[in-house]
């Protein structure tokens, strides 16, 4: 397993953004796909955005798409959520996620998931 740690969450007004960062613990970062995913209170965990291991592939939700873009730094181990227009809808704990492949990261086969970090945005 990979050891996930989140950070860049925070309190944000609608329209505004942040940036996300999930630092890998292992140097095996090239290995794994990587995915960012979401929980509100009261909701299930969704899927917001999966990158494959050589970043060539993304996924990302209907409800996120044109607003967040999801990006890996191999050389840093890093794995980023930039989030703009942000909405009111969008808070919740976000959690970096890494899987063996991309496709089964999809379905949610996730190998190690992060501390989750919380993101609020007050309309």
């Amino acid at each position: 397993q990979v050891q996930l740690v989140e950070s860049g969450g925070g309190v944000v007004q609608a329209g505004g953004s942040l940036r996300l960062s999930c630092a890998t613990s292992t140097r095996s970062f090239a290995g794994y796909a990587m995915g960012w995913f979401r929980q509100a209170p009261g909701k299930e965990r969704e899927s917001v955005a999966v990158i494959s291991r050589g970043g060539s592939q993304t996924y990302y939700a209907d409800s996120v798409k044109g607003r967040f873009t999801i990006s890996r730094d191999s050389a840093e181990d890093t794995v980023f959520l930039q989030m703009n227009s942000l909405k009111p809808e969008d808070t919740a704990v976000y959690y970096c996620a890494a899987g063996l492949r991309y496709s089964t990261l999809l379905d949610g086969e996730v190998d190690s998931w992060g501390q989750g970090t919380q993101v609020t945005v007050s309309s």
